[in-house]
């Protein structure tokens, strides 16, 4: 039985680990990428550590083509409980020097240091490869705004979630204040926000905040279940630049954007082996075998999304 509590990659084939990382764990079985929050003792509470080893594992299932999708989860009963709370009142004072040491040289963005859950998020949102929450437990402030870059959200009956920020004197980050309105709408980004109270998984899914809520044992396996039929049915570079097409078109105003990028997008794919394997096979009634890559076979039709601003350094 899967719990909430032991994740496990998909047991067609053994997973194999593709770097060492001290606060998650990454890991490569059946063409889906797990990623395990993996600080269970603390309810795997973000850290410098964690963001760094978060940016990596996305970038190296995005340079994959090994990789089709990815899960990510939290080991424990948790899937993250929010920045880790441990030096105390200076926690999220960017002048104090153990905060400066935690989080490194992240660079800066309007002249400010960048924030850290943003730089997490981001690098999110910029992995091309479809990336799935499944959410076990307590998902709170850096834990929720997490994963609202990732394109699909599922919990389990026993998650719990928070954007608690207003409540330690706070804010919203993450980018969260650009995702969050547009998953959920205004007014009921704006009632978790204000109140900063914390609600259960039937709540986040009446208010769209995640797509289902499963028992603890089904939560994984449907997660994966997911991540196969992506992997088994669609073409790699399609599913990559779809989801560039959609993310990348909610800040247009005008579908005269969309339609600019849809025929450049249908005219480069329509000439691609990928579309004539897909028609090919369906008029046979047999599985495809795609053969283009995102490595090889991505092409360059919009800018890569999001796009990097100039006052970063």
């Amino acid at each position: 039985m899967t719990t909430a509590s032991s994740p496990t990659p998909p047991p067609a084939s053994a997973a194999v680990p593709r770097q060492t990382y001290t606060e998650i764990a990454y890991e490569v079985a059946d063409r889906v990428a797990t990623i395990t929050l993996d600080r269970p003792d603390r309810l795997n509470a973000f850290t410098g550590t964690m963001m760094r080893e978060l940016v990596e594992a996305y970038r190296a299932a995005d340079a994959d083509d090994d990789v089709r999708a990815v899960v990510v989860t939290g080991r424990g009963r948790g899937f993250c409980a929010g920045a880790d709370l441990g030096r105390g009142g200076a926690t999220f004072d960017a002048d104090d020097p153990a905060r400066r040491a935690d989080r490194g040289d992240i660079g800066t963005v309007g002249g400010v240091p960048r924030d850290g859950g943003g730089i997490a998020s981001l690098a999110t949102a910029a992995c091309r490869k479809p990336v799935i929450a499944a959410i076990n437990g307590p998902c709170v402030g850096v834990g929720a705004t997490m994963t609202l870059p990732m394109d699909i959200r599922i919990a389990s009956e026993t998650a719990r979630f928070g954007f608690v920020f207003a409540r330690r004197g706070l804010v919203p980050e993450a980018a969260s204040s650009w995702f969050l309105p547009r998953i959920v709408g205004i007014s009921q980004a704006m009632e978790w926000v204000a109140t900063g109270r914390v609600f259960d998984a039937q709540e986040a899914l009446a208010g769209r905040l995640v797509s289902k809520v499963l028992p603890p044992d089904r939560l994984l396996p449907h997660a994966y279940a997911l991540a196969a039929e992506i992997v088994e049915n669609t073409s790699a570079v399609s599913v990559a630049l779809s989801k560039q097409m959609l993310w990348s078109m909610l800040g247009e105003s005008t579908p005269w954007a969309a339609h600019r990028v849809d025929s450049a997008a249908i005219y480069a794919r329509g000439r691609s082996a990928d579309a004539r394997e897909g028609v090919t096979s369906f008029l046979e009634k047999r599985p495809p075998a795609y053969p283009d890559t995102v490595g090889a076979d991505y092409p360059d039709v919009l800018e890569p999304w999001p796009t990097r601003p100039a006052d970063m350094d």
